[in-house]
């Protein structure tokens, strides 16, 4: 899950339907992700990931072919420098997924809503950090409290929140590195699980092979989930790497927590996860720290535009 990076898009540009459509449909379809992945919650995370990577590779195939952009794939892997960044993004990406669905098998879910709430705020520390951008003091307040909401988790439950991190943390580096890939978002995803496919086809023959696999091993109903672990990972990214060119990326901004403020809600409503005396205040914080971090986006493209 959650939000891929953003593609090129021209902030000064209007909002349209179809991209507001296509990208609400991205969204509430990652929202709804923990139901079908607690479906699957008895199959182990590395065989789940496995077969999201392998059956999302047709359907990102299928929809390349359909628009006619199979040339620039094939220049991709000819180029040592496009590879090597591919090799990074899919590595990230993977943990991530990895993180995700481990999260919602072990009743963790709230940790994951947790850690995509924080996603924009650490992209934002990092974009200061390492690419010398420079954040005003809303941003600054925002990073603090965010900060902030962590270490009172830490604290009031005796342990740090790692799964919350490490969906923060991954996704983060994602997205930067993403960034580098000098291709568009639905060509760099069918790159990534090009360059997954064989790990992941080797790992799951290993299973098969050592009886420990449930890809056809005698229960219908975990063969057509794991088959449909392709469809809910490729049509929310092509959804939204489609929704988001015809968006500002003030929209976009604002529509990314439709998908943790779902996981919370399945979480704590469909779940029955405890929501106890720390998150009851870490979560107010990191939602204040959103709202301190929408309106300083919001001002700096009314600057812009200005």
């Amino acid at each position: 899950m959650r939000t891929p990076p953003a593609p090129n898009v021209n902030p000064a540009s209007g909002d349209t339907a179809r991209g507001l459509g296509f990208a609400l449909g991205a969204y509430v379809l990652w929202g709804f992700l923990p139901l079908y992945l607690k479906a699957v919650s008895h199959v182990p995370a590395a065989e789940i990931v496995a077969h999201r990577i392998i059956w999302a590779v047709p359907i990102a195939g299928a929809l390349l072919i359909f628009l006619g952009r199979t040339r620039d794939i094939r220049t991709a892997l000819r180029s040592p420098r496009t590879l090597a960044m591919g090799c990074v993004t899919a590595a990230l990406i993977t943990i991530n997924w990895g993180i995700y669905v481990w999260a919602i098998a072990a009743d963790r879910a709230l940790d994951a809503a947790l850690g995509y709430y924080i996603n924009p705020l650490f992209s934002v520390a990092l974009g200061a950090l390492l690419l010398g951008e420079k954040l005003d003091k809303l941003q600054l307040a925002a990073v603090a409290l965010a900060l902030c909401a962590v270490v009172v988790l830490a604290t009031t439950l005796g342990a740090v929140p790692w799964a919350a991190i490490g969906l923060t943390v991954t996704w983060g580096f994602y997205a930067l590195a993403k960034k580098q890939l000098p291709i568009g978002p639905n060509q760099g995803f069918l790159l990534e699980v090009l360059i997954l496919l064989l790990p992941a086809s080797a790992y799951v023959g290993y299973l098969t092979a050592t009886g420990q696999g449930h890809f056809m091993a005698g229960n219908s109903n975990d063969t057509w989930l794991l088959l449909g672990c392709g469809l809910v990972t490729a049509v929310p990214l092509i959804l939204y790497a489609n929704g988001a060119k015809g968006l500002r990326l003030t929209t976009i901004g604002v529509l990314q927590y439709i998908a943790p403020t779902m996981i919370f809600l399945v979480a704590v409503f469909v779940f029955k996860e405890p929501f106890g005396q720390a998150r009851m205040i870490a979560f107010p914080m990191i939602w204040g720290a959103l709202v301190l971090y929408t309106i300083s986006m919001v001002r700096q493209m009314r600057g812009r535009r200005a």
